[in-house]
């Protein structure tokens, strides 16, 4: 039997959010900094209030789109989060500091499925981060799309990316509960990370969370 995939939930915005996403079986929740664009952005002291508030088990992401690891190390320092979520291209050696920095610190690297040339990008992201998360921006875009597009991309891509890299990869963009069975069947994630296919006029929805859950046990 295929181990069960996990889910994290991104855009929370407070804490109730955080208690309903967990509520219906989620194992993370993200958490969005500052952004050049995308939904969800929240202030850091509410970052520090859910990350606060979640209990061990429950993996809190700061998604940050800073290049550097000095940066995001006082990012993370003050938000006080388990993870952070790369959003953009940093530094080279970026993961590599933060965990000399931050040893308890998980450091997941986002690559934007744009095309091929994202395998190979992925597989090299992978030697410096604790996993990968693939999403559906475009960081050359005029204003950069860097998560929350709610776009779907080439998910035979994803999977030739889980195929080759060793560690824990993340699916998200444009997934909902209708076609999240699909997407765990073609790529194959360690886990999947939704935020709009999840909301109703941009709050967490409880009847789309239990379909999605729903959908997962089912497959």
């Amino acid at each position: 039997m295929p181990a069960p995939v996990r889910v994290k939930i991104c855009c929370i915005r407070d804490v109730e959010e955080a208690r309903l996403a967990i509520g219906a079986g989620a194992s993370a929740l993200g958490l969005v900094s500052e952004m050049p664009s995308g939904p969800g952005v929240i202030d850091e002291a509410t970052i520090a209030e859910v990350a606060a508030a979640a209990p061990p088990a429950v993996a809190t992401f700061l998604l940050t789109c800073l290049p550097d690891a000095a940066r995001i190390a006082d990012q993370v320092r003050r938000t006080r989060v388990s993870t952070v979520q790369i959003c953009d291209r940093p530094e080279p050696g970026t993961g590599g500091a933060l965990h000399r920095e931050m040893p308890a610190l998980k450091v997941v690297q986002v690559v934007h499925v744009t095309g091929p040339a994202s395998v190979d990008e992925a597989v090299e992201a992978a030697q410096d981060a604790d996993a990968i998360l693939l999403d559906s921006g475009n960081p050359a875009a005029r204003v950069k799309e860097l998560g929350g597009t709610g776009r779907r991309h080439d998910w035979a891509l994803s999977a030739r990316i889980v195929a080759r890299v060793s560690r824990p990869v993340f699916l998200a963009g444009g997934l909902t509960p209708e076609n999240a069975e699909e997407a765990i069947r073609t790529v194959r994630p360690w886990a999947l990370d939704v935020c709009s296919g999840v909301r109703t006029d941009g709050r967490l929805d409880a009847g789309k969370l239990e379909r999605l859950f729903a959908a997962i046990r089912l497959r």
